[in-house]
């Protein structure tokens, strides 16, 4: 997709959806992390449903850990693969009190080193708590990017190389969240709703149906 073409479709984006940002519900850093941990291949509405409980009770590194982890299970057993999440944040609420006082690193190399925090969890953390231009390509994003011919790829990183590349800078802050909610809500998996698309015109999606 050529430039004028990619500023354009970034622009009624940002019309269409004049507020992008996450649907997870937090309201710290280390609430936002743990969401994100639990949102591995869950959705954010189940995700919500189980912090709703989770963080009045538990919500900062120590809460957790003296919790425990059959605690911690309960508490997130509706959400896909809870024994390895569960696992995965204790051993994390250990390292933030043992490397970080307690808070969440602000760089890629030390989020990534948490367990249970992969490349993906990290720019979600990177762009959302800490306002970098990173995009954290998920399924929506992977489906959106290569449907669409804004930047194709075989794997996600290949994926987000190419939008970091070719994402116009006055909207790089922006288009994780912009990529994500379209395709949660407009460019869907089974049969994306084009009638109701902004940047139907701009897709090369109809070329290949």
């Amino acid at each position: 997709m050529n430039k004028q073409h990619c500023l354009a479709l970034f622009d009624r984006l940002a019309l269409a959806i004049p507020e992008p940002k996450t649907e997870l519900q937090y309201t710290s850093h280390f609430e936002l992390l743990i969401a994100v941990v639990l949102s591995a291949q869950a959705t954010d509405k189940s995700v919500n449903k189980a912090t709703a409980k989770l963080f009045p009770i538990a919500n900062t590194p120590e809460a957790i850990l003296a919790l425990g982890i059959d605690d911690l299970k309960d508490f997130i057993k509706t959400i896909g693969l809870f024994n390895s999440k569960a696992k995965h944040i204790i051993s994390l609420c250990q390292q933030l009190l043992s490397h970080h006082a307690g808070q969440v690193p602000t760089t890629r190399k030390e989020l990534e080193a948490l367990a249970g925090v992969g490349r993906k969890t990290a720019n979600v953390m990177l762009n959302t708590a800490f306002g970098e231009a990173t995009i954290a390509v998920d399924t929506h994003i992977f489906r959106v990017s290569n449907r669409t011919g804004l930047a194709k790829g075989k794997t996600v990183l290949e994926v987000e190389r190419g939008l970091m590349k070719c994402v116009p800078k006055q909207h790089q802050q922006d288009a994780h969240h912009l990529l994500i909610l379209h395709g949660r809500y407009t460019c869907i998996a089974r049969k994306p709703l084009c009638e109701h698309c902004v940047i139907a015109d701009l897709c090369e999606f109809k070329k290949t149906r």
